[in-house]
């Protein structure tokens, strides 16, 4: 099991050095790869009355492809979105970018794709927040076309291309797919389409019944559940470092390919802080074991 962190999106703040180091620093403590969330836009909750989203205009966001752009120029990390809100971006143009990454990053880059639920920003970014499964299931057809394909010829309900490629062509072909999923209608798209998956209930009676969905999603489109890949993720900040290694071994057990550490929302208020619990982290668990 491949063990990473989570990118403190809302924390480390627009500084250019600081995201160098924090990069350097966690790849130098031996974790694997770095996951980013994607918001596009925040919105005003001065506008938008009850607003009972968990992010707003005041929480900042690097947008991840971007980013990875960046962070392939000098690490070695596996860069990962967990999750690119996809329906609400035009499908060609996701592809150029992650073609991009792909390619920067000779072939460590994972792309995590999911349906999101603001709302707002759909409206704002000209897409329709309503029948967003569907188009997503669509999208990802047509993303692995591009991906694999010199020219591409699709016409699906929501998405056409005639006679038109990507060049240069990623180093992998495709590049994995993964879904967030928190729902069964989810479970079941993750089974017929994913590359893997990220679960957003911890190990216990709900991950082995979202698990037994994406079997049966699998089995509907003759696919192996067992070539689905699957990432846990571990928040670490305020809990005994047994307790974070407890959990990290939880979803070992539940047969997790992947887990990442959040930093975020404990409190923590430097990049320095941040780092210094993944350091104590990383010195409980025995990372090169973990990915034997």
């Amino acid at each position: 099991m491949r063990v990473g962190v989570v990118f403190p999106q809302t924390e480390i703040g627009p500084d250019p050095g600081a995201i160098r180091t924090y990069a350097h620093a966690v790849e130098d403590l031996g974790f694997t790869h770095l996951l980013a969330y994607d918001h596009v836009l925040g919105a005003d909750p001065a506008v938008h009355a009850g607003w009972s989203g968990p992010y707003d205009l005041h929480s900042t966001f690097h947008e991840p492809l971007v980013l990875f752009g960046f962070l392939a120029a000098f690490t070695r990390l596996e860069l990962v979105t967990g999750i690119l809100i996809l329906p609400q971006r035009q499908t060609a143009l996701v592809a150029k970018q992650a073609v991009e990454v792909d390619l920067l990053s000779e072939g460590r880059f994972r792309l995590g794709v999911g349906l999101g639920w603001n709302a707002v920003e759909y409206e704002a970014l000209g897409k329709d927040f309503t029948n967003r499964g569907v188009r997503m299931a669509e999208q990802v057809a047509l993303l692995r076309a591009l991906f694999s394909e010199e020219s591409v010829d699709f016409a699906g309900v929501y998405e056409t291309v005639r006679g038109a490629g990507v060049a240069p062509l990623p180093v992998q072909r495709p590049i994995p797919i993964w879904f967030g999923a928190s729902s069964p209608r989810a479970y079941r798209r993750v089974g017929a389409l994913a590359d893997g998956w990220f679960p957003q209930v911890p190990p216990g009676p709900e991950l082995e019944a979202a698990l037994a969905t994406v079997a049966a999603g699998a089995a509907e489109t003759g696919r192996d559940p067992q070539s689905i890949a699957m990432e846990g993720r571990v928040s670490v900040g305020g809990h005994a470092l047994e307790t974070v290694a407890s959990r990290v071994e939880s979803w070992q057990r539940a047969g997790a390919t992947h887990v990442s550490l959040n930093t975020m929302g404990a409190g923590f208020a430097s990049v320095d802080a941040h780092l210094e619990v993944l350091a104590r982290v990383a010195d409980a668990l025995d990372l090169a074991v973990l990915r034997d």
